[in-house]
């Protein structure tokens, strides 16, 4: 295990002439919000006290505050990306922890859980679509959290079932849709995706056997149907048609090029083909934002590929949807308005806590099939005198209000302010390139796109480039000195795995991320003296 010092290169923070976010709120001077013993020694103080209510606030501002000192204990502890040592190790100490009971135990587990946590704030955090979020969208989740409204029915959330319809059609004028559009805020892109496909299984083998298929099922009889999806599609996808009882089988993958980008080309002969074997094209699912690079598929003209033969076109926008936020990267998501869905992830380049997905429909009607009648949650006298129902937009039934966390964010920054923030990490990636490029034993797969890019360590050995590329990235993960991504470039044979920086802070400095690539090569290095 490394000494604190040993790790400073990497992971301490220069900030100069950038603002504050995540700055903590000041305590207003009262008992309650200092956490001292006077305000614990009430009812409540075995942690039975609601945190609803007028006198909530009271009894949760001191857990608030023991929460805060605990974060601050535990990422001091921590001192750099994540904890130093072995799965193993950090195992046994959280069976030790959750063992021991008490009335401390919120202090103890989350100065543990902020301790054992890959920090997304941290400069050397830079392995996934895992973003540090907004201390605003925090703060707006917590009173989300205090309040605990679901979206089932009006009657338990009046203000949030409305706040949820008015920041869709927002949202929904953002991507470029027409009036008439409809929506609903996500547990994030897997559950969209899993949506979008549904919709378009309906609409398309709905339309083929002339019956709903909410009813009675895919009938015997129907051609065979298929989803095309590029290679580097999110594995949700796959998923989604099994989920469906279309079969992973269902799904064709197309060929993509260099930079994962689906091929047009390709595109039209795969459905030239399924439909000379007389097969049911059910949805088109273009990537804008692929998680290894970044890539945007031709979006135009897989919507126009996809109308040429009947298919849905759902657009996979979980990642790059933040283009949209930003005047200089929008102009790469140009033709996501053509698609019958959308799916958007504000918890990547939108700074928002997990949950925060958003599924998009062009047309209302073709939510048509999710409808559905609960006469204890949306009675149909109820609507008809104007009590509203969201209930029929969701595969989930009981639903958190996430949809709040994100307007009070859009209120807060604007588009412009969040855009400022989109442009921050997508110069962060091209300077990080750069570094590579510059860099004698490091190979720059190709320019980052949005605000991710591949890279690779170069060995003596050649023959050895994945055994140390795979091996250098755990050598950091174990020493607690930085979270780098891995993945592996399509094809076969040695040499296609490749390490990637996802770049989602956007007051990280470029020096930060050329010393993190200064470690990666370092632990290279080492990978290869150890061999």
């Amino acid at each position: 295990m490394n000494e604190p010092d040993q790790r400073k290169d990497v992971t301490q923070r220069e900030e100069p002439g950038r603002p504050e976010v995540n700055g903590r709120p000041e305590a207003n001077g009262t008992p309650e919000a200092n956490g001292t013993p006077e305000a614990i020694g009430t009812p409540g103080a075995n942690g039975t006290a609601s945190a609803g209510g007028v006198a909530g606030p009271a009894a949760l501002a001191p857990a608030v505050r023991a929460v805060l000192d605990a974060l601050a204990e535990g990422a001091e502890r921590r001192g750099g990306p994540l904890p130093a040592g072995t799965p193993e190790e950090l195992a046994a100490e959280v069976a030790r922890e959750l063992a021991a009971p008490g009335e401390d135990a919120l202090r103890r587990l989350t100065a543990l859980l902020a301790y054992g946590s890959a920090d997304p704030a941290d400069p050397a955090c830079a392995a996934h679509l895992h973003c540090p979020p907004l201390a605003v969208a925090v703060a707006a989740d917590l009173a989300v959290s205090a309040l605990n409204p679901s979206l089932d029915s009006w009657d338990q959330a009046p203000a949030a079932t409305e706040m949820e319809t008015l920041l869709l059609r927002e949202l929904a004028a953002l991507v470029g849709y027409p009036p008439g559009a409809a929506g609903v805020v996500t547990s994030g892109g897997t559950e969209s995706n899993l949506m979008g496909l549904m919709l378009a299984r309906d609409q398309v083998l709905g339309r083929t056997s002339g019956r709903p298929l909410q009813l009675g099922g895919v009938p015997a009889g129907v051609p065979r149907a298929r989803i095309f999806a590029s290679a580097a599609a999110h594995f949700s996808v796959r998923r989604s048609a099994a989920l469906l009882g279309l079969g992973e089988d269902a799904v064709v993958s197309v060929a993509v090029d260099r930079n994962l980008r689906m091929d047009p080309d390709a595109l039209a002969g795969a459905l030239r083909a399924s439909a000379g074997r007389g097969e049911v094209p059910v949805a088109v699912v273009a990537t804008a934002g692929t998680t290894d690079t970044g890539a945007i598929d031709p979006l135009g003209t897989c919507a126009a590929l996809a109308a040429e033969h009947g298919a849905w076109l759902h657009v996979d926008a979980a990642y790059g949807g933040g283009a949209l936020l930003s005047d200089r990267l929008a102009p790469l998501v140009a033709g996501i308005e053509l698609a019958d869905s959308v799916s958007l992830d504000w918890h990547k380049l939108g700074w928002q806590p997990v949950a925060a997905g958003v599924f998009l429909v062009r047309r209302e009607e073709t939510y048509e099939s999710l409808a559905r009648r609960a006469v204890y949650l949306n009675p149909a006298d109820d609507e008809e005198a104007g009590y509203p129902s969201l209930l029929g937009r969701s595969l989930r039934t009981t639903r958190r209000a996430d949809a709040f966390k994100i307007a009070v964010t859009l209120r807060t920054l604007g588009r412009d302010g969040l855009g400022r923030l989109v442009d921050a990490c997508h110069d962060l990636a091209r300077a990080g390139a750069e570094a590579v490029r510059a860099h004698p034993r490091l190979e720059l797969h190709a320019d980052p796109i949005l605000t991710a890019f591949l890279f690779s360590y170069v060995p003596g050995d050649p023959a050895r480039a994945d055994q140390v590329n795979a091996g250098l990235r755990r050598r950091l993960l174990r020493e607690g000195r930085a979270v780098v991504g891995r993945t592996e470039l399509p094809g076969d044979g040695p040499g296609r795995v490749r390490l990637k920086l996802t770049l989602l802070n956007p007051h990280t400095t470029v020096d930060q991320v050329e010393r993190l690539l200064h470690a990666v090569a370092a632990a290279g290095q080492a990978e290869e003296d150890a061999l």
